[in-house]
């Protein structure tokens, strides 16, 4: 069993970087996959990116996500992280992070909410222009 608890969220303005944390509690295995998804009023839950816990391998939604996101883990304290870089109104959401416990191939083969069994209950992120 995997429990997960993000914080880092609230009001921000536009072009002020912001780090989300997700502490993680339970099983972690070097093969496990964790990953930050993101959802706004009336739209389906987005991807963002994911880490292959053991080797720190990455795999981001596209190159857009990749200058405007950076994923990254601190496995002494486990807890994930989301640097959001520039900020924008439009990236206004809740966040969720996600977790797996194993992983058959390469980070990006897992970027569907269906792939994650576990999950965090998310923290609000509003950015103002």
């Amino acid at each position: 069993q995997v429990h997960m608890v993000e914080s880092g969220g609230g009001l921000v303005q536009a072009g002020n970087s912001l780090t989300l944390s997700c502490a993680i509690s339970g099983r972690t295995f070097s093969s496990s996959a964790m990953a930050w998804f993101r959802q706004a009023p009336g739209k389906d839950r987005e991807f963002i990116a994911t880490i292959k816990w053991g080797d720190g391998s990455t795999a981001y939604a596209d190159v857009d996500a990749e200058g405007q996101f950076i994923i990254s883990r601190d496995s002494a304290k486990n807890t994930l992280y989301l640097q959001m870089i520039n900020p924008q109104p439009a990236d206004t959401a809740a966040y969720y992070c996600a977790a797996r416990e194993s992983t058959y191939g390469p980070a990006y083969y897992y970027k569907e909410p269906a792939d994650y069994a576990y999950w965090g209950p998310g923290t609000q992120v509003t950015v103002s222009s």
